[in-house]
């Protein structure tokens, strides 16, 4: 990944569990309604720019790619693909994320191939390296 990346896909998991949290709590209270256009249209904003992010490689499903405006998702469809964006993002991070050898051990990017001195949290998903 390049440091511009790392800045996106930053911004990017941050903007989907906002907007996961937030349509969570909609799909509790009323699961089959409709979610209105205005929400629709930065949900979907999200979803274009994570696709870009991700690449075929870690996209939750390759025939997925927004909602659609005619036919307007519920707020559990919504809540659904965000919870499977946030997963291939863990995914995604876990495979460009390395813990330092020294105490105390922090996670950081692998930014063109190298540790860079960017920090992250621990992935949730650790793959054996």
């Amino acid at each position: 990944m390049t440091k511009q990346e790392v800045d996106t896909f930053e911004k990017l998991q941050a903007q989907l569990q906002g907007l996961h949290n937030e349509i969570s709590v909609l799909s509790k209270k009323s699961q089959n309604d409709a979610l209105n256009k205005f929400k629709l249209k930065f949900v979907n904003q999200i979803l274009v720019d994570a696709n870009k992010l991700l690449g075929s490689s870690y996209r939750p499903f390759n025939d997925f790619e927004i909602f659609e405006d005619e036919d307007m998702p519920t707020n559990s469809d919504v809540a659904m693909m965000l919870t499977q964006y946030i997963n291939c993002f863990e995914k995604l991070r876990s495979d460009n994320v390395k813990k330092q050898d020294s105490y105390p051990q922090h996670w950081f990017w692998i930014v063109n191939g190298k540790l860079s001195d960017i920090r992250t949290v621990m992935p949730k998903i650790i793959k054996e390296k």
